[in-house]
């Protein structure tokens, strides 16, 4: 693969809503005034940083986040340089998880945790504003991974406070966080921070070589993609005795829509990435989608299904369906269609093909994408030479949040709608006692914020 394709396809050229978010995000995407103004705001302006002075030799590490996937991220940000990354902080909204955490990371770490696992009881903080006492703590990198609706906040501090971060995906569950996200982007920019994506399938070795094939035109002038994510239900965690509403929600964000921006943000975000990565980055013009509940639902708002079209201009047409049935065939396949060949890419299969005009079939050895991630985090962090996915993590959130307002709303929803929307799914303070009552959306009845 040509090292200009591995550049491209690594995307390297590339809520508390902080007051001027949009202001300080606007060079960003340039105010929307324009369906041509909002697609050129994929350029990859944003990788010229600052080169920073080279980090001591032991990197601190904080874990924001103390879930599986946290616990996960923190496993391999401590593989990344083995000896010289060290966690030193952990926090999480809720009691109990931290404890849980280091047990899982001590038990994962085997003989090396002790000197990796560097975490004092005055190092773990709880509660809401426990990212903020982290954030302040001795930490030189912060990995986030607390439920969405909160990161545009964690984000913003995290950049304010110069640290480097692991952000997971999705950035945000609604435009008000998107804005602040790319306020965030453009500080660490200039801060020559280092930001990485959780959106993993950019690591993955057959993928940037399938991707960058196609953004190289391999298979001519990309017309169609084809993306779905179909797969089983989120995990339900049942209600304790005398646990609060918020709490409960917490412990089942991925079925509340306003803490994960419901399943096609928070999961399915992955497949409109890499939809995202067929077109060059590049944002359609609109959206149109479907969806709804039609299985039961023990516990949240989340719909169950989607299928989405999105609009890219003279003809060009992304399609993504995403679903959570249980007991139904599942598939997390891609299919891209050009003027001169079609690629079909199954990710967790060893099969990426290219048929056509140019036929191609992968023998590019897997990896493990998560581990690859904190490896080129670290490495850039060490070079002095940051990094920074943010634009792109932004910008495919944003792509997901489309489909659910489209389906949610009955609407088609352009780019600059959705950028420029107001709507905001946090609430004005949190607290662990009872939730407000949200309205269950009606397509055709539930406006367009």
């Amino acid at each position: 693969m040509k090292k200009k394709a591995v550049r491209r396809a690594r995307g390297l050229g590339r809520r508390t809503f902080v007051k001027g978010a949009a202001a300080a995000a606007a060079p960003l995407f340039l105010g929307c005034k324009s369906a041509e103004l909002a697609r050129e705001s994929s350029a990859p302006a944003l990788i010229a940083a600052p080169e920073r002075k080279l980090p001591p030799e032991v990197l601190r590490v904080g874990l924001i986040g103390a879930g599986g996937r946290g616990t996960g991220a923190a496993f391999n940000a401590l593989r990344a340089e083995p000896g010289t990354v060290v966690l030193t902080a952990i926090a999480d909204i809720l009691p109990g998880r931290l404890d849980a955490s280091l047990k899982g990371l001590r038990e994962s770490l085997g003989a090396d945790a002790e000197a990796l696992v560097q975490v004092s009881e005055e190092r773990k903080f709880i509660g809401f504003d426990s990212y903020k006492r982290l954030i302040d703590s001795e930490v030189d990198v912060v990995i986030l991974t607390t439920p969405p609706v909160f990161r545009p906040a964690t984000l913003a501090y995290a950049v304010e406070k110069k640290k480097h971060v692991f952000c997971e995906k999705p950035v945000a569950v609604d435009a008000t966080g998107v804005r602040s996200a790319l306020a965030s982007v453009e500080a660490a920019r200039q801060a020559g921070l280092v930001l990485v994506s959780g959106l993993c399938w950019r690591y993955h070795n057959r993928q940037r070589e399938i991707f960058g094939r196609i953004v190289d035109g391999q298979i001519g002038e990309v017309q169609t993609v084809y993306t779905t994510y179909n797969t089983g239900p989120n995990a339900y965690v049942p209600r304790a005795e005398g646990q609060s509403e918020m709490e409960h929600a917490i412990r089942n964000w991925y079925h509340f829509t306003w803490l994960g921006g419901d399943h096609v943000v928070e999961q399915a975000v992955h497949s409109i990435d890499k939809m995202a990565w067929c077109f060059g980055d590049v944002p359609p013009l609109s959206c149109h989608a479907v969806g709804g509940r039609s299985t039961p639902v023990t516990v949240g708002d989340r719909w169950d299904h989607f299928s989405a079209t999105f609009d890219y201009g003279n003809g060009r047409k992304g399609f993504h369906m995403s679903r959570q049935w249980a007991g139904c065939d599942n598939e997390n396949h891609d299919y891209a269609f050009g003027t001169e060949g079609r690629a079909t890419i199954r990710g967790w299969e060893p099969y990426q093909v290219i048929e056509g005009r140019r036929p191609w079939t992968c023998t590019t050895p897997g990896d493990d994408m998560y581990q690859v991630e904190h490896d080129e985090l670290f490495a850039a962090i060490r070079a002095g030479k940051p990094m920074n996915d943010g634009l792109r993590m932004a910008h495919s959130t944003l792509l997901a949040i489309m489909v659910r307002m489209a389906a949610y709303t009955g609407r088609t929803v352009t780019w600059e709608q959705a950028l420029n929307s107001k709507e905001d799914l946090g609430l004005a303070s949190y607290a662990l006692g009872d939730l407000p009552p949200r309205a269950a959306p009606v397509p055709g009845q539930t406006p367009l914020i």
